[in-house]
């Protein structure tokens, strides 16, 4: 008996104490949601807050082309004529016009019908500036016709292309809304606020223009510790430092400085609606458009508008360590020095410590360029930045710093810098040139491009091994690792995926997401499982993809805790999908999704929607026809595809299915 009280009383002595440590940690709990609660995030003052205490800095980005990036048009801000003069671009006059204090245009509105719109606001300084109207439920659009600020003259941005009403590339349509394809760039922290129901924005943004906070940060912590150091307490801000500075500031290194730049200079697709915290890594807020046929030329060169940062992964310069401020200076965004002397600040005779692999020569001489000194030819730009005009008169020069290499030239369709220049000369000229003049140097050697070439279209047994090779080879940049399995998908059934499961490890978030695609055409009757181990990947554009490839998979077994990170990545998907419901390619990708969980309601929908955002979008006339005859609507697939028709008079597949319906 005396065992059992004395047992009894043990027990509740250690309930007590068990009661007694729950409590404690009730305790902490509370305690640290009280701490966390009282944290708070800083909000943003505004560029003019920095001026006092920042006067250099801010004077310096006050007139750059990151503060002219998005402004109100008031009279100092507006470059264009506006006193009712006319501009004439197929058939239709265009006018500019000013009455009191406001700007307005008379335009076609996108119904073949004349209208007058008032300027919401201007967009750039040199060498143009477009300017935004807003066509109703806060829609901004962007004007084709700009104001080209370098020989004062209005002019048409497309010249060369059907922009016409009715059209998916009309100022009016889809792909020239600011909203959704512009102003999170030319914005400090942008909010699209988009309603898929109503078609409608509400759009906010901090600041517009590209203000001093789009990459510091927040700045309402900084300004405390500023006016009040002494009471400065820093846990009470998240994510700052004892002076109030975020983490987009404090991150001094070359990688952390490019992913600052590399998300508007960059041509990607956004994951979410709004601006990122500034200095958030890259891969959890876009997915980099590859060295695509179309954006670049086989060997890697600029060709459609790509904004550097995919070209300048290419270069030997990203690869030793340089950053974007070696030579841009980051507030008022002009070069560290003029002409020749911005290269020979490293590349010289006596090298610099920075870089200390450097070859110690000198380059700026004729005999390294051969071409008389202050001559075009012997800037080092002109032979290793080319450049391309978009906008019709907007330079871009490629950021890849490429040797010229006209023997490329002579296999494929690719140009060369000698060539751009001495156009009545041949490639193999330029090659043998080159050879002669410079007989040390190792020519004509392998590159990437031979195996990428479109123009051959090879999809045989050694292209696929080429481009694996080329996929493994960790001495190449990760972004032609990538586009080498990109490229693979029209072969993806000569693949032997063994190959390609060592891959979905790679160090790099572009490879693995690549290499995730592929894995959809395997044969391999456990592809789900080998797609699962993505599904958890630190970096949310792979997991976005990896959900991508495993809707396209039939999972034979999966566990509880699987299942639960199934669920929670499909929601991420679903979130991203819903913040870009206004691109019409993204609602082509929910009537697919749609269709893979058999709901043909939201498939048809979501092409419909697509359609109406991109008359031209010919997959989606097609899908919406196929659906609504596999349903059994056969008459409403032969009213859609009378539709389709009507916008694509021209397109052989839409008339060929007409005729297979009968009419």
């Amino acid at each position: 008996m005396e065992v059992t009280i004395n047992g009894l009383h043990h027990f509740k002595m250690q309930s007590v104490f068990v009661m007694k440590i729950i409590s404690f940690f009730i305790f902490l709990y509370i305690l640290s949601g009280i701490a966390s609660s009282a944290e708070k995030s800083p909000k943003y003052t505004g560029s003019s807050t920095c001026e006092s205490c920042h006067q250099v800095q801010y004077m310096a980005w006050s007139n750059s082309h990151h503060s002219w990036a998005w402004r109100r048009p008031e009279s100092a801000n507006v470059l264009g004529d506006f006193n009712n003069t006319k501009f004439g671009h197929a058939g239709f006059t265009y006018r500019f016009l000013k009455e009191s204090e406001d700007y307005y245009v008379i335009a076609d509105n996108g119904e073949d019908k004349t209208e007058r719109f008032r300027v919401h606001s201007v967009v750039g300084v040199t060498p143009l500036q477009q300017y935004l109207v807003e066509t109703g439920r806060g829609h901004l659009q962007a004007l084709d016709v700009a104001w080209d600020s370098d020989n004062n003259r209005w002019y048409h941005l497309y010249p060369e292309e059907d922009t016409s009403a009715g059209t998916g590339m009309h100022w009016t349509g889809s792909y020239k809304n600011w909203n959704s394809r512009c102003a999170e760039c030319h914005a400090t922290d942008y909010q699209k606020n988009y309603d898929p129901l109503n078609n409608r924005y509400t759009s906010h943004q901090a600041e517009i223009g590209v203000g001093c906070e789009a990459c510091h940060g927040p700045g309402e912590a900084h300004l405390s510790w500023a006016n009040e150091p002494e009471k400065y307490v820093t846990n009470t801000w998240k994510g700052t430092n004892t002076k109030g500075l975020t983490a987009a500031y404090l991150r001094n290194n070359a990688e952390s400085e490019i992913n600052l730049c590399a998300g508007c200079h960059s041509r990607r697709e956004p994951i979410s609606a709004n601006s990122p915290e500034p200095g958030s890594y890259y891969d959890n807020n876009y997915r980099l458009s590859l060295l695509s046929h179309g954006l670049y030329f086989p060997d890697g060169q600029i060709q459609d508008e790509v904004y550097v940062y995919g070209s300048f992964l290419q270069s030997k310069m990203y690869e030793k360590g340089v950053k974007c401020s070696n030579c841009h200076d980051t507030h008022s965004y002009r070069l560290k020095a003029e002409g020749n002397a911005l290269c020979t600040q490293c590349h010289n005779h006596q090298g610099n410590g920075l870089f200390p692999s450097l070859n110690k020569k000198n380059y700026d001489s004729t005999d390294h360029h051969f071409h008389q000194l202050g001559s075009e030819g012997a800037e080092c730009i002109e032979c290793h930045m080319p450049e391309r005009h978009y906008m019709v008169v907007d330079g871009r020069r490629d950021h890849s710093f490429r040797i010229p290499r006209p023997d490329l030239s002579e296999k494929m369709d690719v140009p060369n810098v000698c060539n751009n220049c001495h156009q009545d000369k041949t490639a193999s000229w330029a090659k043998e040139e080159i050879a002669k003049r410079h007989p040390k140097v190792q020519h004509n050697t392998n590159h990437f491009a031979e195996v990428f070439n479109p123009t051959e279209n090879r999809i045989d047994y050694q292209s696929v091994k080429q481009h694996l090779e080329l996929a493994n080879d960790q001495k190449l940049p990760a972004i032609v690792r990538a586009t080498a399995l990109e490229r693979l998908f029209p072969a993806a059934g000569k693949l032997d995926f063994r190959e390609i499961e060592p891959l979905l490890t790679d160090d790099n978030a572009w490879v693995r997401t690549a290499a995730a695609n592929l894995i959809v055409y395997s044969p391999h009757t456990s592809k789900a499982q080998i797609l699962i181990p993505l599904l958890n990947d630190s970096v949310r554009s792979v997991r976005l993809e990896a959900i991508k490839a495993f809707l396209e998979t039939t999972p034979e077994k999966v566990t509880f805790s699987e299942r639960l990170m199934i669920k929670k990545v499909m929601r991420e998907y679903q979130q991203s999908l819903l913040d870009k419901a206004d691109f019409p390619e993204i609602q082509m990708v929910i009537g697919g999704v749609a269709l893979t969980k058999r709901n043909i309601p939201a498939a048809i929908s979501a092409f419909g929607q697509a359609v109406e955002l991109d008359p031209q979008l010919i997959q989606a006339w097609v899908m919406l026809a196929r659906i609504r005859a596999a349903v059994g609507e056969t008459s409403e697939a032969k009213q859609m595809l009378k539709k389709a028709v009507e916008a694509n008079p021209d397109n052989k597949e839409l008339m060929q299915m007409l005729k297979n319906f009968g009419l």
